[in-house]
Protein backbone atom coordinates (compact mmCIF):
# COMPACT_ATOMS: atom_id res chain seq x y z
CA UNK A 1 0.00 0.00 0.00
CA UNK A 2 1.04 3.56 -0.57
CA UNK A 3 1.35 5.93 2.14
CA UNK A 4 -0.67 8.80 2.56
CA UNK A 5 2.78 11.25 2.41
CA UNK A 6 3.51 9.38 -0.74
CA UNK A 7 0.20 10.04 -2.19
CA UNK A 8 -0.02 13.59 -1.44
CA UNK A 9 3.27 13.78 -3.00
CA UNK A 10 2.47 12.56 -6.52
CA UNK A 11 -0.67 14.05 -6.36
CA UNK A 12 1.21 17.58 -6.10
CA UNK A 13 3.36 16.61 -8.87
CA UNK A 14 0.46 17.84 -11.18
CA UNK A 15 0.71 21.44 -10.43
CA UNK A 16 3.80 22.80 -11.98
CA UNK A 17 5.14 24.84 -9.03
CA UNK A 18 5.38 21.56 -7.19
CA UNK A 19 7.80 20.49 -10.05
CA UNK A 20 9.52 22.93 -10.54
CA UNK A 21 10.08 22.87 -6.71
CA UNK A 22 11.32 18.93 -6.76
CA UNK A 23 12.68 19.20 -10.18
CA UNK A 24 11.08 16.00 -11.28
CA UNK A 25 7.83 14.66 -13.20
CA UNK A 26 5.11 12.43 -13.74
CA UNK A 27 5.09 9.79 -16.29
CA UNK A 28 2.07 7.02 -16.26
CA UNK A 29 1.97 3.83 -17.98
CA UNK A 30 4.52 0.67 -19.44
CA UNK A 31 5.40 2.19 -22.81
CA UNK A 32 6.42 5.95 -21.24
CA UNK A 33 7.82 4.45 -18.24
CA UNK A 34 10.09 1.58 -19.60
CA UNK A 35 11.16 4.42 -22.26
CA UNK A 36 12.64 7.00 -19.63
CA UNK A 37 13.98 4.03 -17.49
CA UNK A 38 16.06 3.38 -20.94
CA UNK A 39 17.25 6.17 -21.04
CA UNK A 40 20.70 7.46 -20.40
CA UNK A 41 19.42 11.39 -20.01
CA UNK A 42 16.85 10.72 -17.30
CA UNK A 43 16.63 9.61 -13.79
CA UNK A 44 13.84 7.79 -12.31
CA UNK A 45 13.33 8.47 -8.51
CA UNK A 46 10.77 5.82 -7.55
CA UNK A 47 8.16 3.63 -9.12
CA UNK A 48 4.53 2.76 -8.34
CA UNK A 49 3.12 -0.33 -10.21
CA UNK A 50 1.33 -3.27 -9.60
CA UNK A 51 2.66 -6.44 -9.11
CA UNK A 52 2.49 -8.29 -12.57
CA UNK A 53 4.25 -5.07 -13.72
CA UNK A 54 6.93 -5.00 -11.39
CA UNK A 55 7.64 -9.19 -12.19
CA UNK A 56 8.06 -8.54 -15.96
CA UNK A 57 9.56 -5.60 -15.90
CA UNK A 58 12.78 -6.51 -13.14
CA UNK A 59 15.48 -5.96 -15.30
CA UNK A 60 14.48 -2.39 -15.77
CA UNK A 61 14.34 -1.58 -12.21
CA UNK A 62 18.03 -2.89 -11.77
CA UNK A 63 19.47 0.74 -10.97
CA UNK A 64 16.67 1.61 -8.23
CA UNK A 65 17.12 0.55 -4.74
CA UNK A 66 14.37 -1.41 -3.17
CA UNK A 67 12.67 1.04 -1.23
CA UNK A 68 12.30 3.43 -4.05
CA UNK A 69 9.98 0.24 -6.02
CA UNK A 70 6.37 0.78 -4.12
CA UNK A 71 3.73 -2.28 -5.40
CA UNK A 72 0.22 -1.30 -5.36
CA UNK A 73 -3.31 -2.45 -7.29
CA UNK A 74 -5.37 -0.38 -9.16
CA UNK A 75 -6.95 1.07 -6.93
CA UNK A 76 -3.60 2.40 -5.35
CA UNK A 77 -3.11 4.27 -8.96
CA UNK A 78 -6.41 5.34 -9.12
CA UNK A 79 -5.18 7.54 -6.48
CA UNK A 80 -2.45 9.03 -7.70
CA UNK A 81 -2.81 8.95 -11.95
CA UNK A 82 -3.76 12.14 -13.43
CA UNK A 83 -5.90 9.20 -16.03
CA UNK A 84 -9.26 8.48 -15.83
CA UNK A 85 -8.05 4.54 -16.22
CA UNK A 86 -3.90 4.21 -14.96
CA UNK A 87 -2.24 1.81 -16.85
CA UNK A 88 0.17 -0.48 -14.73
CA UNK A 89 2.89 1.52 -13.47
CA UNK A 90 3.35 5.33 -11.97
CA UNK A 91 7.09 6.85 -12.17
CA UNK A 92 8.88 9.68 -10.80
CA UNK A 93 11.57 11.12 -12.57
CA UNK A 94 14.15 14.02 -12.50
CA UNK A 95 13.60 16.37 -15.34
CA UNK A 96 16.75 16.06 -17.68
CA UNK A 97 19.23 18.64 -17.94
CA UNK A 98 19.24 21.36 -20.29
CA UNK A 99 21.25 22.48 -22.97
CA UNK A 100 21.20 26.47 -22.55
CA UNK A 101 23.01 27.43 -24.87
CA UNK A 102 22.81 25.00 -28.47
CA UNK A 103 24.82 24.93 -31.17
CA UNK A 104 21.68 25.37 -33.80
CA UNK A 105 24.67 25.22 -36.82
CA UNK A 106 23.99 23.01 -39.64
CA UNK A 107 20.70 21.72 -37.97
CA UNK A 108 17.03 22.41 -38.44
CA UNK A 109 15.45 23.64 -34.69
CA UNK A 110 11.99 24.31 -33.86
CA UNK A 111 10.94 27.49 -31.73
CA UNK A 112 7.35 27.62 -30.29
CA UNK A 113 5.80 31.20 -29.74
CA UNK A 114 3.47 31.12 -26.56
CA UNK A 115 2.24 27.41 -27.80
CA UNK A 116 -0.51 26.55 -25.00
CA UNK A 117 -1.73 22.98 -25.96
CA UNK A 118 -0.47 19.91 -24.17
CA UNK A 119 -1.63 17.99 -26.97
CA UNK A 120 0.01 19.75 -29.48
CA UNK A 121 3.59 20.42 -27.50
CA UNK A 122 3.76 16.42 -27.15
CA UNK A 123 3.41 15.98 -30.73
CA UNK A 124 5.44 18.40 -31.99
CA UNK A 125 8.35 16.93 -29.45
CA UNK A 126 7.75 13.28 -31.27
CA UNK A 127 7.70 15.15 -34.39
CA UNK A 128 11.02 16.51 -32.95
CA UNK A 129 12.24 13.17 -32.31
CA UNK A 130 11.34 11.71 -35.70
CA UNK A 131 12.84 13.94 -37.80
CA UNK A 132 16.21 13.76 -35.25
CA UNK A 133 16.03 17.64 -34.77
CA UNK A 134 17.75 18.13 -30.92
CA UNK A 135 15.94 21.33 -29.57
CA UNK A 136 12.96 22.91 -29.42
CA UNK A 137 13.11 27.04 -28.32
CA UNK A 138 10.39 28.16 -26.37
CA UNK A 139 8.51 31.03 -25.26
CA UNK A 140 8.44 31.36 -21.30
CA UNK A 141 4.51 31.46 -21.62
CA UNK A 142 4.46 27.95 -23.51
CA UNK A 143 2.97 25.31 -22.16
CA UNK A 144 5.76 23.31 -19.83
CA UNK A 145 7.14 20.38 -21.38
CA UNK A 146 6.52 18.45 -18.10
CA UNK A 147 2.75 19.23 -17.65
CA UNK A 148 1.21 15.40 -17.44
CA UNK A 149 -0.43 16.07 -20.49
CA UNK A 150 2.41 16.81 -22.29
CA UNK A 151 4.41 14.13 -21.26
CA UNK A 152 1.83 11.19 -21.80
CA UNK A 153 1.17 12.38 -25.37
CA UNK A 154 5.78 12.49 -26.24
CA UNK A 155 5.06 8.75 -25.63
CA UNK A 156 8.67 9.19 -24.35
CA UNK A 157 10.47 11.22 -27.13
CA UNK A 158 10.75 13.65 -24.07
CA UNK A 159 13.93 12.03 -23.54
CA UNK A 160 15.62 12.65 -26.94
CA UNK A 161 14.65 16.21 -26.73
CA UNK A 162 16.53 18.96 -25.47
CA UNK A 163 13.78 21.40 -24.37
CA UNK A 164 14.84 25.21 -23.56
CA UNK A 165 12.35 27.73 -22.09
CA UNK A 166 13.86 31.52 -22.79
CA UNK A 167 13.31 34.92 -24.14
CA UNK A 168 12.68 34.20 -27.68
CA UNK A 169 13.69 38.17 -28.96
CA UNK A 170 16.94 37.81 -26.96
CA UNK A 171 17.26 34.76 -28.63
CA UNK A 172 16.83 35.31 -32.05
CA UNK A 173 19.05 38.49 -31.66
CA UNK A 174 22.28 35.89 -30.08
CA UNK A 175 22.03 33.66 -33.02
CA UNK A 176 21.09 36.39 -35.93
CA UNK A 177 23.48 33.77 -38.09
CA UNK A 178 20.86 31.41 -38.16
CA UNK A 179 17.40 31.78 -40.48
CA UNK A 180 14.47 31.87 -39.10
CA UNK A 181 11.46 30.87 -40.80
CA UNK A 182 8.18 31.77 -39.22
CA UNK A 183 4.52 30.78 -39.93
CA UNK A 184 2.20 33.08 -41.39
CA UNK A 185 -0.93 32.39 -43.10
CA UNK A 186 0.60 35.04 -46.00
CA UNK A 187 3.85 33.77 -46.49
CA UNK A 188 5.47 32.73 -49.08
CA UNK A 189 4.33 28.56 -49.76
CA UNK A 190 6.71 26.52 -48.04
CA UNK A 191 6.67 24.17 -51.25
CA UNK A 192 8.31 26.72 -53.10
CA UNK A 193 11.04 27.47 -50.64
CA UNK A 194 14.01 25.36 -51.44
CA UNK A 195 15.30 22.26 -49.04
CA UNK A 196 17.46 23.44 -46.04
CA UNK A 197 20.01 22.03 -43.73
CA UNK A 198 19.46 24.62 -41.09
CA UNK A 199 17.31 27.02 -39.75
CA UNK A 200 15.07 27.70 -37.03
CA UNK A 201 10.89 26.92 -37.80
CA UNK A 202 9.43 29.31 -35.59
CA UNK A 203 5.43 28.04 -34.72
CA UNK A 204 3.04 30.84 -33.22
CA UNK A 205 -0.10 30.85 -30.93
CA UNK A 206 -2.76 28.34 -31.80
CA UNK A 207 -4.98 31.50 -31.86
CA UNK A 208 -3.06 34.48 -32.39
CA UNK A 209 0.09 33.40 -34.59
CA UNK A 210 3.71 34.67 -33.90
CA UNK A 211 4.53 37.45 -32.36
CA UNK A 212 4.57 41.02 -34.46
CA UNK A 213 8.28 41.72 -32.98
CA UNK A 214 9.53 38.52 -33.90
CA UNK A 215 7.78 38.30 -37.27
CA UNK A 216 9.88 41.33 -37.82
CA UNK A 217 13.02 39.42 -36.93
CA UNK A 218 12.58 36.57 -38.60
CA UNK A 219 14.16 35.72 -42.16
CA UNK A 220 11.76 34.50 -44.50
CA UNK A 221 7.81 34.11 -43.47
CA UNK A 222 6.19 31.14 -44.44
CA UNK A 223 2.93 29.29 -45.27
CA UNK A 224 1.31 26.20 -45.84
CA UNK A 225 -1.08 26.81 -49.07
CA UNK A 226 -4.95 26.45 -47.99
CA UNK A 227 -6.77 24.88 -50.78
CA UNK A 228 -9.94 24.52 -48.84
CA UNK A 229 -11.78 26.43 -46.72
CA UNK A 230 -10.14 25.54 -42.93
CA UNK A 231 -9.49 28.85 -41.12
CA UNK A 232 -6.28 27.16 -40.08
CA UNK A 233 -4.17 24.05 -39.40
CA UNK A 234 -3.46 22.47 -35.93
CA UNK A 235 0.12 23.66 -34.99
CA UNK A 236 1.19 20.17 -34.90
CA UNK A 237 0.28 19.47 -37.51
CA UNK A 238 1.83 22.23 -39.40
CA UNK A 239 5.22 22.10 -37.87
CA UNK A 240 5.45 18.14 -39.67
CA UNK A 241 4.67 19.45 -42.87
CA UNK A 242 6.57 22.24 -42.65
CA UNK A 243 9.92 19.77 -41.26
CA UNK A 244 9.11 17.06 -44.00
CA UNK A 245 8.67 19.40 -46.74
CA UNK A 246 11.86 21.16 -45.97
CA UNK A 247 14.00 17.94 -45.03
CA UNK A 248 12.98 14.87 -47.48
CA UNK A 249 12.02 16.70 -50.62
Amino acid sequence: MLSKKIVKYIQSLSHKKFRDEEDVFIAEGPKIVSEFLLSQNIQCNFICAEKDWLFENEPLLKGLESQDIFETDEDGLKSISSQKSPNKVIGIFNKKPVVENPDLSGKISIMLDYLQDPGNMGTIIRIADWFAIENIICSSNTVDCYNPKVVQSTVGSLARVNILYTDLRSFILKNRNINIYATTLHGTPVFEMPKIKEGIILIGNEAKGVLGELLELSSHQITIPRYGHAESLNAAVATAIIISTFTTR
